[in-house]
């Protein structure tokens, strides 16, 4: 039985590189490219400003949400240890009257944050409450576990 060793400028390959129509180029650019939906939360990742803070029983999540209804922000925990806090920021309808935007620097569209939540976190119980545009959610700790005292073994006789 005769083996043969292929390489990929073989003409088989060669022909299903043609067939398909995909250069060199393309395919390192799929490999090497981030994804529209990636780049879509990166962008609105980066434009919700947080500030987070440890305080000796808690952690706190403090995030702007100007003009933003309690219904319009969602908060969430992913996988039993990321905190994500997600939304849409709309523009104002104004369609009945003429408008003529002369600057539009507020941000508008989706909004999303993720947090690594750590291993004390406790899960059970997260309050998220929203007073005069600022989003504060406090994440209890759990209480340190305590040590393992020793544990005595009755020794029978047999």
């Amino acid at each position: 039985m005769a083996f043969r060793i292929v390489n990929f400028n073989d003409p088989i390959f060669s022909g299903l590189h043609d067939m398909f129509d995909v250069s060199d180029h393309d395919i390192e650019k799929s490999v090497n490219t981030p994804s529209k939906k990636y780049e879509r939360d990166a962008k609105a990742m980066s434009a919700t400003p947080a500030d987070i803070k440890e305080y000796p029983d808690s952690y706190g999540f403090v995030l702007d949400m100007p003009g933003l209804k309690s219904e319009e922000i969602k908060v969430q925990i992913e996988d039993n240890n990321f905190l994500v806090v997600t939304g849409m920021r709309q523009r104002e309808d104004e369609k009945e009257k003429e408008v003529k935007y002369v600057r539009m620097e507020r941000r508008i569209g989706k909004f999303m944050r993720k947090f690594i939540l750590p291993e004390n976190a406790n899960l059970d119980a997260i309050p998220a409450v929203c007073v005069d545009g600022v989003l504060t959610i406090t994440v209890q700790k759990l209480p340190p576990p305590e040590p393992k005292k020793p544990r005595t073994i009755p020794v029978q006789i047999g």
